[in-house]
């Protein structure tokens, strides 16, 4: 078997350590989020992973990007581990798939579709991608706090952007046309690319991890013909990931 340095991707040295860690996906919302923290520091960058560490409540914190996609995200969800973190919130950014879901609402996934391809190198697909319930709570408790308003349930991770907005173009295009359709009346709140590989690869590895999300935009309501805004700012998701690490350290 190859040997591979534990921090091989994310490239954090061995000495920082921390129990919990912020991950969005863009890299350029790391330095944002880690304005919220006390004594913030840029720690290092590679490929799409960047990575400051600071305290809240006096407890180191890591805010580390995944990237785009599954494969990356549970690679920084590996490699976090091997540096003691055992609590992980996930904040990133959704489109909406149920009509009650505006443009700049908070979603928190209690589950995801596994709907990805990273998680079946993990699990067999009977296993279920679920939040813990910890962490869902603090997340929760953060949401109501803030007065925004905010959604629980089931997301859809998938592999593919493109996919999803230019199904018809697709040569499985009917396969993803009517499993949208199915995953609308399953009741799935939100649709983004993460969430399902995170948690999988959170529940094997014992690391407790939940998700807050904020929705960009909802095409079920474009097509519908209602009020649809384009919602770029995170700032009311990046506040609740903060004070669910703060929840979560003070309970």
């Amino acid at each position: 078997m190859m040997i591979i340095k534990p921090l091989y991707h994310l490239e954090i040295p061995e000495d920082y350590n921390a129990k919990y860690a912020i991950i969005p996906g863009d890299p350029g919302r790391v330095s944002k989020i880690a304005e919220f923290l006390d004594d913030a520091k840029f720690v290092c960058e590679n490929r799409e992973f960047k990575t400051y560490i600071g305290k809240i409540e006096g407890e180191n914190v890591f805010v580390t990007s995944t990237g785009i996609g599954g494969a990356s995200a549970a690679i920084a969800v590996e490699e976090l581990s091997l540096l003691g973190v055992k609590n992980i919130v996930r904040i990133g950014t959704c489109g909406g798939m149920q009509m009650q879901i505006k443009s700049g609402d908070l979603i928190i996934a209690t589950a995801a579709v596994r709907m990805e391809g990273t998680s079946k190198e993990y699990a067999p697909i009977e296993f279920p991608a679920v939040a813990d319930f910890d962490v869902t709570w603090a997340i929760a408790c953060a949401a109501k706090k803030s007065g925004k308003p905010y959604h629980m349930g089931v997301v859809q991770s998938k592999d593919s952007f493109y996919g999803q907005h230019s199904p018809e173009r697709m040569p499985v295009g009917y396969e993803l046309i009517d499993k949208w359709e199915a995953w609308k009346k399953c009741g799935c709140l939100a649709s983004e690319m993460e969430t399902a590989a995170i948690y999988t690869v959170s529940n094997i590895l014992k690391i407790k991890a939940g998700c807050v999300l904020m929705t960009v935009w909802n095409q079920e309501r474009e097509t519908a013909g209602l009020d649809n805004p384009n919602v770029s700012d995170t700032t009311d998701a990046v506040k609740t990931a903060v004070e669910a690490i703060r929840n979560l350290i003070n309970n």
